[in-house]
């Protein structure tokens, strides 16, 4: 398929914006990266291919875009079949790396970034508590999800790897600006070593 039929539009610094590159990448997409400043103003393909929320990443395949970075992986999944398959085969397993996908974005996420944004240290230590909360209930659900092996996706970087995985820059970048610790090896080792597999895979 040629590049020009598969358009990413987005900025490098975007956590979300980088599930759909893995994504791309894992399945050996051809295609076009656009980048999107932040602060610009933005095109009319942009705002044409995302009216309803404006919101980067959108991937455009062929004159049709898909918006929202879980769905732009799961779409890249269905539709470049051939490559390595992201989303879990068992509808279990699906069902599962799914809602701790969902759980990331509709919660854990603005816990995260709350860290560094809240106004006040006791809003910034709730913030703080909550993240590492979080972190926690995703180490007992690599044991499950893993069955043992290197990612979430057992053997080789799944759809939980891609959800959790874009934000590992972050709060690596959050760890020292705040100077706190988030992923630990002595309390979260199944996490600590998932990120130094995840990140060795990207290099």
């Amino acid at each position: 398929m040629a590049s020009n039929e598969v358009k990413l539009l987005g900025t490098s610094l975007s956590p979300f914006v980088l599930r759909a590159r893995i994504a791309l990448n894992l399945k050996s997409v051809d295609h076009v990266f656009m980048e999107v400043g932040i602060f610009t103003k933005k095109s009319d393909l942009f705002l044409k291919s995302n009216p309803v929320h404006k919101k980067m990443p959108i991937l455009i395949h062929g004159d049709r875009p898909i918006c929202e970075s879980l769905i732009i992986v799961q779409y890249i999944d269905k539709v470049w079949a051939s490559g390595p398959a992201i989303l879990p085969s068992d509808p279990y397993d699906q069902a599962t790396a799914r809602f701790w996908a969902a759980y990331l974005d509709d919660k854990w996420y603005r816990r995260l970034t709350a860290i560094i944004l809240s106004q006040g240290e006791e809003a910034k230590k709730a913030a703080l508590e909550d993240t590492i909360q979080g972190l926690n209930l995703l180490e007992e659900a690599f044991a499950k999800c893993s069955k043992g092996k290197k990612f979430f996706g057992g053997g080789k970087i799944g759809y939980l790897d891609i959800a959790l995985g874009s934000f590992v820059v972050w709060m690596r970048a959050t760890q020292k600006l705040a100077n706190v610790s988030l992923i630990d090896e002595s309390k979260t080792p199944n996490l600590f070593k998932w990120a130094q597999d995840f990140s060795a895979m990207l290099l």
